[in-house]
C-alpha cells in the first residue's frame, strides 16, 4: 500500500465523521472508503501470522522509540491531546522543569524521585490553603545523557505563585524552572515538540543531526520569547525501547472521542478558525485508491482564522 497528501476533499454534511474534542481543540476526521483489510494476526509478543500466506513471522523489534516511528508518534499524540483537554485557560496552570545537579541517566530513578516530589509537593500546597493540584510529567532525555523531567501542574482555579526557591527546595536534586504559557493557544502542540525536537546546539554537540531543520519559539533565562533553531525528532532516540514517555495524575481528564454527521460536527465546531486541513488517500501496488481521509483541526483559543504550519508531523 501507498500512502499519499492530495487536495483537501470535505466530506458531505450526512457523511459519518469521528470528532475528538481536546478542551479548546477539535480535530475532525472522515474516512471515504473503507479501512484497508488487516493483512497480520498477532499471535505472541515475538510472533505473527502473515493472512495473506499463513506463513509465522518474528517481529523486528526495534533498538530504541525512533526506530519505531508510528510508537512515538501515537505517543506523543496521546500526550498533546491529554494536556489539551486539561488546560484550556493558561492562568489555571504551572510548567515547571526539573533537573539534576549530577549527569543523572537512570530513568527509572526519575520517576521515582518525582513521585517523592509531588508527595512534598501536595503537602506544601495544602499547608498554605491553596487547591489541590493534579499533574502531566513528561521525561525529556539530554544528548549528554541527562535527564530532566517537565510537569505541568493544574488547578481547578488560578495558579498559585511558588516562589522558585520553595519549588527546587521541593525537589531537593537540583535546578527547578517555571515556564510561562501565557499566550500559547494550542498548548499540547507547544510542549511535546521539546520531547522530539533538539536544538541545533545541542544535536551537534551529541552527534545528533538527522533529521528536518525547523525553528520553535522558547524563552531564555530572562523569560523573554526567542527563536531557536531546532532538529525535528532528533531526540527521539534518545528514549529507552518501550519507556513510558509521560505519566499522569487520577484526575486527570481524557479526550471526548465521538461520532456523528458532518453536520452535527459543524454545530459542535461553531467559529472556531480551521488551523490544519490535510487529506491522503491510501492506494495499492497499482495505483488504486482503496481509503481517502480528511483531517482537520480547529481551535476555540485563536484570535483569528488561519491554516498552521503542519504540527511536529503528529497528524494522521
Amino acid at each position: 500500500m501507498h500512502v499519499k497528501q492530495i487536495d483537501n476533499e470535505r466530506p458531505a454534511l450526512p457523511a459519518p465523521v469521528t470528532v475528538k474534542r481536546c478542551g479548546n481543540v477539535i480535530e475532525v476526521r472522515h474516512s471515504f472508503g473503507g479501512a484497508p483489510e488487516i493483512a497480520i494476526e498477532k499471535l505472541s509478543a515475538d510472533e505473527y501470522v502473515d493472512l495473506r500466506t499463513g506463513e509465522v513471522k518474528e517481529f523486528q523489534h526495534t533498538a530504541s522509540r525512533a526506530e519505531d516511528k508510528a510508537s512515538v508518534a501515537q505517543s506523543l499524540r496521546n500526550l498533546r491531546d491529554i494536556i489539551n483537554s486539561n488546560l484550556t485557560d493558561p492562568e489555571t496552570a504551572l510548567w515547571v522543569t526539573l533537573t539534576y545537579r549530577e549527569n543523572m541517566r537512570d530513568p527509572r530513578r526519575l520517576y521515582e524521585d518525582f513521585h517523592a516530589f509531588i508527595k512534598r509537593f501536595r503537602r506544601y500546597l495544602r499547608k498554605r490553603g491553596h487547591p489541590p493540584v493534579e499533574y502531566i510529567a513528561a521525561a525529556e532525555p539530554q544528548g549528554r545523557g541527562a535527564w530532566h523531567l517537565h510537569c505541568l501542574f493544574l488547578f481547578p482555579e488560578k495558579a498559585p505563585f511558588i516562589p522558585n526557591a520553595h519549588m527546587a527546595k521541593l525537589w531537593g536534586h537540583g535546578f527547578t524552572k517555571t515556564n510561562s504559557l501565557k499566550g500559547v493557544d494550542n498548548p499540547g502542540l507547544y510542549l511535546t515538540a521539546y520531547l522530539g525536537d533538539m536544538e541545533l546546539t545541542e544535536a551537534a554537540m551529541s552527534g545528533t543531526t538527522r533529521g528536518r531543520l525547523g525553528e520553535v519559539e522558547a524563552e531564555d533565562e530572562q523569560g523573554r520569547k526567542v527563536k531557536k533553531a531546532v532538529i525535528k525528532g532528533a531526540r527521539l532516540h534518545l528514549y529507552p525501547p518501550g519507556f513510558n514517555l509521560y505519566r499522569c495524575s487520577r484526575g486527570v481528564k481524557r479526550p471526548q472521542v465521538m461520532q456523528m454527521t458532518e453536520w452535527e460536527a459543524q454545530r459542535i465546531i461553531g467559529t472556531a478558525p480551521l488551523t490544519y486541513e490535510k487529506t491522503i488517500a491510501v492506494t495499492d501496488s497499482e495505483g488504486q485508491t482503496l481509503n481517502v481521509i480528511n483531517y482537520r483541526q480547529y481551535n476555540r483559543a485563536k484570535n483569528q482564522a488561519g491554516t498552521a504550519a503542519d504540527p511536529t508531523d503528529q497528524s494522521p
